[in-house]
């Protein structure tokens, strides 16, 4: 190790079955937001775990880029703007500000691309007429659909499977325009009151998968390292993202591993504003430290789907000080923190860890607090 704790040999990572070399720049591309309503729980989750991934490649000895989009193009956006008589992109960057700000106050490192989709229209432009040349796409009626029959095979959903999901996500299968039921826009037309902009195909907007696409083409090339993301989104968002950009570049895999973080219920359901059960960050973070709120996320395995229990946080605020009390004391064994190391760079092992970090003390202590953000 050197002298920040990080390792200088590691030559690999695990993350979810796969075996990262590490290189540098390791490049994550992180589903962001959609920035029409307040920053809860399950919206941090993801991005507290996205963020802890990054901080281990980094603690491996690679250097890291994160891309981390910002849907300000979308159609619940739209609505959320109109319906508070503002228009979207202004009312997206006001969201925008309030969801950083939960970020900062977390301890989220700031990703070093930040991309907001409108700024990134021309390039879903160029990644639809990309698709139309290789015979991936098609034109219909003002838009250009994706030929997607075979994505929720690949990842290894049956038809009524993926059919239930997209419904869950508003997309349309049963829309006549599409040659298949899978079939999903990369460009679509727009009405009037409806944001819009030129294109081949007339006054249009992208469509949600193309959007993330054309994003991480744009930032990081035809390819990343980690794709992470809730693991709501792996069908439809992330499945689609993926086929169109090794569609249209003839790259594959889009991602090295996948990341797709557990999500967090409430008295069994999905944490969501549809089902009226959300806990936000704003007001975790009025009662608790954002350290307490970060291990209440972090102390588990990360595919990991988890009950929010309001008196759970306390528990961890009480193994955040007997870890505090345990960094004071001296030095500690190398041989601790290589094990703490060894345990973080296996598929992220939090729990083990902390473990060795509360019985070791000293550096081992230290260091998986300052790797967490912890500190």
């Amino acid at each position: 190790m050197d002298r920040y704790g990080r390792r200088e040999h590691t030559d690999r990572i695990f993350l979810g079955g796969c075996a990262l070399p590490v290189i540098s720049p390791a490049r994550l591309y992180v589903c962001g937001i959609t920035p029409y309503d307040v920053t809860h729980l399950g919206h941090a989750s993801t991005l507290v775990w996205a963020d802890a991934a990054a901080a281990v490649l980094r603690l491996a000895g690679a250097q890291t880029l994160t891309c981390r989009n910002v849907t300000d193009v979308d159609d619940v956006l739209t609505h959320a703007a109109a319906a508070r008589g503002r228009r979207f992109d202004e009312f997206a960057l006001e969201q925008e500000y309030l969801f950083g700000r939960d970020m900062a106050a977390l301890r989220v490192r700031r990703p070093e691309y930040e991309p907001r989709a409108r700024h990134h229209v021309g390039q879903v432009v160029q990644l639809a007429l990309a698709l139309l040349a290789r015979g991936r796409a098609y034109q219909r009626d003002g838009a250009v659909y994706f030929r997607g029959a075979e994505v929720p095979a690949k990842i290894g959903l049956t038809v009524a499977e993926a059919t239930e999901l997209a419904a869950e996500f508003g997309d349309r299968p049963d829309d006549p325009a599409r040659a298949d039921p899978f079939d999903v826009p990369v460009w679509r037309p727009s009405a009037d009151e409806a944001p819009g902009w030129p294109s081949p195909w007339g006054r249009g907007r992208p469509g949600w998968h193309a959007e993330c696409a054309a994003i991480a083409l744009g930032v990081l090339g035809p390819a990343v390292d980690i794709l992470a993301g809730g693991a709501d989104l792996n069908f439809p968002h992330h499945a689609y993202q993926a086929a169109m950009v090794e569609a249209a570049t003839g790259v594959g895999p889009f991602a090295r591993a996948t990341f797709p973080v557990g999500t967090v219920t409430v008295e069994g359901a999905k944490m969501a504003k549809s089902a009226g059960n959300l806990v936000l960050v704003s007001d975790l973070l009025s009662h608790h430290g954002a350290a307490a709120v970060r291990l209440l996320v972090l102390n588990r395995p990360w595919q990991q789907s988890w009950e929010f229990r309001p008196g759970d946080i306390t528990v961890q605020a009480n193994q955040l000080e007997r870890l505090y009390s345990a960094a004071g004391r001296a030095l500690g064994a190398p041989a601790a923190s290589d094990a703490l190391t060894a345990a973080l760079v296996d598929d992220l092992d939090v729990p083990t860890a902390l473990g060795i970090g509360e019985e070791s003390g000293g550096d081992a202590a230290r260091l998986v607090l300052r790797t967490l953000a912890l500190e």
